[in-house]
């Protein structure tokens, strides 16, 4: 049985930065988070793609044991989104979105689904979300992001769903929108009183700050030589993030501090080439030894 459950999007990413190019590659929320997740755990994939898009990649989320019942094929052209990034390589500039058939898309939950105990609802409309989470028969653990499109356009529906997840995983930009708030200490604050009970902010090249209950942790992001695309680095993140504490079976500060460092050990690995290439060549064993790197970089004494 898998322990983990992701609705989100599966789509074709065309991205340039200023170290190379890629076209109509893999992309999407739900493909990062389920393909890094599935390094710790047995991942549910709930999402929808056109017509168009290729048998390979199916197989290519089935062989890391991704359970695909979840995703329907719709007529119509797959989500396609095309993006640029300078040397700042923190932030994307969209170029071109083509929603297709992920304009229409209403998440539809197999039964075994519906008992999965750790659910992350990636970025989609905040009233699917609501809807997908009260299908579940209670999850242990249920985690949601989103973006600045439905902090400013779906506030409302949005501040629902945030008040009945667990936790809250945005970037700093979007916790300052939704809160309001230029201090990234006290919009953890706040918006644990909106009701999750941690907050995972993620800071890009400057790490992740997590609040708990009267508790921060702080992470910074893995040194590299080499950075060549951020797509998919906050997603990936989630996936590993989610991915060891469904793995750990437990929820205390301890693993959910375990738990970041994985996914920053996850998303780590994610910016170094284009789409899922680095996570494709990723060995377990590569995981733990940069994990136990991560341990040894940030302790205090020797």
């Amino acid at each position: 049985m898998a322990d983990l459950l992701v609705v989100g999007s599966v789509a074709f990413d065309t991205v340039r930065t200023p170290f190379g190019k890629a076209d109509e590659v893999l992309g999407g929320s739900a493909t990062y988070f389920s393909y890094a997740a599935s390094f710790f755990t047995g991942v549910r994939l709930v999402a929808v793609v056109g017509a168009d898009f290729p048998k390979a990649h199916l197989e290519l989320l089935a062989r890391r044991g991704v359970d695909l019942t979840g995703l329907q094929v719709a007529d119509g052209p797959t989500f396609r989104w095309a993006g640029e990034y300078g040397y700042d390589l923190s932030e994307a500039k969209t170029l071109d979105t083509r929603l297709g058939v992920f304009a229409d898309f209403r998440p539809t939950l197999p039964e075994p689904f519906r008992r999965t105990p750790f659910l992350f609802l990636a970025n989609i409309d905040p009233d699917l979300q609501l809807n997908v989470l009260r299908k579940l028969e209670r999850p242990r653990l249920c985690a949601l992001d989103t973006m600045n499109f439905w902090i400013q356009g779906k506030r409302e529906a949005l501040q629902r769903v945030v008040a009945e997840v667990d936790a809250l995983v945005v970037n700093d930009a979007e916790a300052r929108m939704l809160t309001e708030e230029p201090n990234l200490v006290k919009a953890a604050r706040r918006i644990l009183g909106y009701g999750p009970r941690i907050v995972v902010i993620k800071r890009g090249e400057y790490g992740v700050l997590m609040a708990t209950d009267g508790r921060f942790f702080f992470a910074p992001a893995f040194p590299l030589d080499s950075v060549y695309d951020p797509t998919g680095a906050g997603d990936t993140f989630a996936g590993g993030f989610m991915g060891a504490l469904a793995r750990a079976g437990t929820l205390d500060e301890a693993a959910l501090r375990r738990a970041i460092v994985y996914g920053s050990v996850m998303a780590s690995f994610t910016v170094e080439d284009f789409s899922l290439n680095r996570l494709l060549r990723l060995e377990p064993r590569e995981i733990e030894e940069r994990y136990h790197a991560f341990r040894e970089m940030m302790r205090l004494e020797q």
